[in-house]
């Protein structure tokens, strides 16, 4: 079974200026004319926003990518909040969505979740690797999310093997004001990279231009 333990804070200090960074982030985001960057290939994405957060936070996020051709998508559960009862349950409710992007359009689908967002996606990639083309995360605690149970058998290894053919991406800022970035960094996983954005805010995560840009790219560059 998989468990979600609290998300380490960030700094004090950075904590305090958080509000002020992020509207910061958030106008340099809307400066950046679409055409600087590179054009998709018109696959379905999923946006996961933040605890405490719906779809509109990342609203913006969503129109830009809309805007370079991908079919983007919130994740239909309005606010985000951390689940009341059992996760795996929780977990396959988030994937009706997920398999029936990838069924209808018969191509696997990027998630984008952003800080516990990306808790959620990073669990759909373990549970449905054959639906899920790559997983990007922005400010998401990954030593945050455990494992319990017996020793794996021998259809869980073949199903880790699926798992990391999937690439997946950590973007993640050291000035996070609300998730301390040392969790941020995938330890041991396979396959799994950590991208590193100088002065961003945690809000600003889903803003930033730099960010922009690298989501951007990654989107472009996939071709599971």
């Amino acid at each position: 079974m998989m468990h979600i333990t609290n998300i380490q804070p960030s700094s004090p200090m950075l904590f305090a200026f958080e509000p002020m960074r992020s509207m910061m982030d958030f106008f340099a985001g809307q400066a950046v004319p679409p055409q600087r960057l590179p054009k998709g290939d018109g696959h379905s994405v999923i946006v996961f926003p933040g605890l405490g957060a719906s779809g509109s936070a990342t609203a913006m996020l969503r129109t830009r990518l809309q805007q370079l051709d991908y079919e983007v998508h919130d994740w239909e559960h309005g606010i985000n909040q951390l689940p009341s009862g059992d996760l795996d349950l929780w977990i396959t409710q988030l994937a009706i969505q997920l398999q029936r992007l990838a069924a209808r359009g018969g191509r696997t689908v990027t998630l984008v979740g952003w800080s516990l967002g990306g808790l959620y996606a990073r669990a759909l990639l373990e549970r449905y690797p054959a639906c899920v083309r790559q997983i990007i995360t922005l400010g998401t605690p990954y030593a945050e999310l455990r494992h319990g149970g017996a020793t794996p058998t021998s259809r869980q290894e073949c199903e880790e093997d699926a798992v990391a053919a999937v690439p997946a991406f950590s973007i993640y800022s050291k000035s996070d004001g609300v998730v301390a970035w040392q969790g941020c960094v995938p330890s041991g996983l396979p396959n799994h990279h950590a991208i590193a954005v100088d002065g961003v805010s945690h809000m600003g995560l889903v803003h930033h231009p730099e960010v922009l840009l690298i989501i951007a790219e990654l989107l472009a560059s996939s071709t599971r």
